[in-house]
């Protein structure tokens, strides 16, 4: 019994829906506004997922071996070229370099005394050419000394943010080993793999929109970097796209990248002639004065319009004031 009344009560909405309102239910005309559909050519584009990444971005490593003695930064927190984000506990290193210090200091004294001896000719010209070689030798030797003792402070290579800490204090760092990864987040860019069916539609230099959901933008990137070849496993290609300087973004947040792969006809209508009754979406058009429901099916929205994929032809003239308040076969008269 209950399936029963529903049918009918199904079947008595549907022809309310169907023919004009009955004489009797007659409503009063209703001043409208009026849009005239027309059909033209649209972009069709395919989205591709991929993510924001930093266009400078650097992994940080020891160049020495030793324990960490010192980890003064923390996560996210910003740095200046050159600032210490490490220091190793290098003490091999240091005695090395103190002992080139004191054999460059001999090496100079003997050099100074050969100078002297030679000026009054009590040593001969050998003896000055050898202790100057050995002073040489020296000071070559405690200048690569000092330099690997420089290397026990690792510094920021440019100016930036720390984005990922891989070691702590105490740890053991070698070459080759990532300590710190540091970002520049000033420039950002927009990273994906577009499949090969769709790679001939991208090439450098062009503009390409991108919408980041969470931070609910749609920017235009330029692609700056397309791989020539494909990844074997995935059959995709991977694309760089350079982001607006002001894109105010987040390195790591998910976008879309809109491919272009041809072009088709669109028609677009105001979003304010749609009508959402339920999950059913519907339009009013205006014919000989009365107002006539249409099922529609939308696509995108595009600003303050939306596209109409089904239940619209070019000439049809739509109703996009006052449309939810309508009835099928109300009469209507333009203006307002």
């Amino acid at each position: 019994m209950g399936s029963w009344l529903l049918g009918a009560v199904v079947l008595v909405g549907m022809a309310s829906c169907g023919r004009p309102v009955p004489a009797e239910a007659e409503v009063p005309a209703a001043a409208v506004e009026t849009w005239t559909v027309t059909s033209n050519p649209r972009d069709v584009v395919e989205e591709v997922v991929g993510t924001v990444r930093t266009k400078t971005r650097a992994v940080v490593e020891a160049k020495v071996s030793g324990r960490i003695a010192k980890l003064p930064v923390v996560l996210g927190q910003t740095v200046k070229a050159g600032d210490v984000l490490a220091e190793i506990d290098a003490q091999e290193i240091r005695a090395r370099y103190e002992q080139a210090k004191a054999q460059r200091d001999q090496a100079e004294r003997d050099l100074e005394r050969a100078t002297t001896l030679m000026k009054r000719q009590v040593s001969s010209r050998q003896e000055f050419d050898a202790a100057e070689a050995r002073f040489r030798v020296a000071e070559g030797a405690l200048s690569e000394a000092q330099t690997m003792l420089s290397y026990a402070r690792v510094t920021a290579p440019f100016d930036g943010v720390v984005a990922r800490k891989l070691a702590e204090v105490g740890d053991l760092a070698a070459p080759g080993k990532p300590l710190l990864e540091v970002e520049d987040r000033g420039t950002l860019r927009f990273e994906a793999d577009v499949p090969e069916a769709l790679i001939g539609g991208v090439s450098s230099g062009q503009k390409i929109d991108v919408t980041i959901p969470s931070a609910k933008k749609t920017l235009v990137g330029e692609v700056v970097e397309v791989s020539p070849t494909a990844d074997a496993a995935s059959r995709t290609y991977f694309i760089k796209l350079d982001l607006p300087a002001d894109a105010a973004l987040r390195a790591g947040q998910f976008g879309r990248a809109a491919i272009p792969v041809g072009t088709a006809d669109s028609i677009r209508i105001p979003a304010s002639a749609v009508v959402e009754r339920g999950q059913i979406e519907l339009v009013f058009v205006n014919r000989e004065g009365a107002a006539i429901l249409r099922l529609v099916r939308t696509g995108k929205r595009i600003g303050s319009e939306v596209e109409i994929l089904a239940g619209l032809e070019a000439g049809e003239s739509v109703i996009t004031t006052g449309a939810g308040a309508l009835v099928d076969g109300q009469p209507v008269r333009e203006g307002k």
